[in-house]
């Protein structure tokens, strides 16, 4: 399509030198943040809840080069280390959130096949994303985020550090686990069912399944035939056509993607986890998984986490036997167990979510704070680095006003890898990092069930 533009071409080039003289601004001020970044900074006088073990009164930590290098009652951090007081406040890991669409708009589903385990949410990332700062604003410091659940089998997500107004590749968690996201129950048959195709019913959910990971063996067995004869010299054998749809199953079953599975109801955790062992993958986690507190017990034996709401109940169906306790019976019956957003909206106050499972079920202030650290951290795989105050970890780290686990809770100060991304005391949206202009789709949403789109 021709656009007419107004502009002169002696305007068009001024404009083009003021744009391009904003964003060597704007590398400059990067580079200058980079480097300003102290490369020993203290947390002194916190109320430190560790999410590992136990809470410090009066504690201290230290970072070394954008790691925990000490906490305790106190450091033996240097002498020109940053200091930041901590009195009155408390400090915790960055929350994570192991269930987002962050940032993905209305990329998050590619609908027209129930089953599409090659698409890539990274190629839908939108790293200017205003879901991302509000998301930082209440704490956040990594996300999962996943394809919808429109499919039985959707895409491939992709894990981000929330350091917002970085370029795109510098957001990515460095060296994540891979996850792919199933989904089964209501979604998927009415998308597809609304259509005409299969599947229309729970049995056409599984039967997708099922032959898929067929057909994801066979692909496996040509291949692992013709590396076979390559071994032994055969230079005239010629490989198998590369189907990437098959290869991203075939990942599956040789182990190399976490499975993250939407589910709500009872007894389809359990044909998912028959399916599981029948063809060799382990289930990582159940996501919503709203009636896990009928067959917690089972589940915990598969050693499979769930990611679920606090309280949410009763928007479709699958959400009819929720009930808030859900959380808390499942952690006591063995299972691990986080909370997650699924909300551009809930994203900003999963510390609030973690308080009311004190209240439902009574957890305690430390249960629930790994709700949403790291518990959601070993789901998405990357609990030996964030997800709690530990010596080595990376310094995902969140100052607040009050309890953190309180409504009347703020973030005050925002540490990713030790560098400070987010700060309420600066003027304007307390950004360190981000210059320009945000991409706001037009307010909150961006979740799995509220329009019942089947993302």
């Amino acid at each position: 399509m021709y656009i007419f533009n107004p502009l002169s071409p002696g305007r068009r080039v001024a404009l083009c030198l003021a744009v391009a003289g904003i964003h060597s601004i704007a590398a400059t001020t990067a580079a200058q943040q980079a480097s300003s970044i102290p490369a020993d900074l203290v947390i002194r006088n916190a109320t430190v809840m560790t999410a590992s073990h136990g809470t410090i009164e009066h504690g201290s930590v230290w970072v070394h080069a954008g790691k925990i290098a000490g906490v305790g009652a106190s450091v033996n951090a240097p002498s020109s280390a940053t200091v930041v007081d901590g009195t009155g406040m408390w400090l915790t890991p960055g929350i994570i959130d192991p269930h987002s669409h962050s940032a993905l708009d209305s990329d998050v589903n590619e609908a027209t096949s129930p089953v599409t385990p090659s698409m890539h949410m990274i190629d839908a990332f939108d790293n200017r994303s205003a879901d991302l700062y509000r998301a930082l604003a209440g704490g956040v410091t990594t996300e999962l985020l996943l394809h919808g659940s429109a499919n039985m089998i959707g895409g491939q997500a992709v894990v981000i550090k929330n350091k917002f107004g970085l370029d795109r590749d510098a957001m990515l968690f460095p060296n994540a686990p891979g996850s792919i996201k199933f989904a089964s129950g209501e979604n998927p048959k009415r998308v597809y069912g609304g259509r005409d195709q299969l599947p229309s019913t729970r049995m056409g959910n599984f039967e997708v399944m099922r032959t898929s990971f067929e057909d994801a063996k066979h692909y496996m067995a040509e291949w692992d035939a013709y590396n076979t004869k390559v071994a032994k010299g055969d230079k005239d054998t010629v490989p198998p056509k590369r189907d990437l749809k098959l290869e991203a199953l075939a990942d599956v079953l040789r182990g190399k993607l976490y499975v993250q599975i939407h589910c709500y109801r009872a007894d389809e955790f359990l044909t998912e986890e028959a399916i599981a062992r029948e063809y060799g993958y382990k289930v990582r986690a159940f996501h919503h998984a709203l009636e896990m507190y009928k067959v917690a017990d089972k589940i915990a034996a598969d050693q499979t986490a769930i990611a679920t709401f606090a309280d949410w109940w009763g928007y479709k169906d699958e959400a009819r036997d929720a009930i808030p306790w859900n959380a808390v019976i499942s952690m006591r019956k063995g299972v691990k167990v986080a909370l997650k957003s699924d909300s551009d909206d809930h994203i900003r106050r999963l510390n609030q979510e973690a308080g009311k499972m004190v209240r439902y079920g009574g957890a305690t202030e430390d249960e629930a704070i790994r709700m949403v650290t790291l518990n959601p951290a070993w789901i998405i795989g990357v609990d030996d680095r964030t997800g709690s105050i530990d010596v080595g970890k990376d310094a995902d780290l969140v100052l607040w006003n009050h309890d953190p686990l309180s409504t009347f809770a703020r973030a005050q100060k925002v540490y990713i890898d030790g560098d400070l991304f987010f700060d309420a005391s600066l003027p304007g949206l307390g950004t360190t990092h981000f210059s320009g202009v945000m991409h706001d789709g037009g307010g909150f949403g961006s979740d799995d069930e509220i329009e019942e789109d089947g993302q």
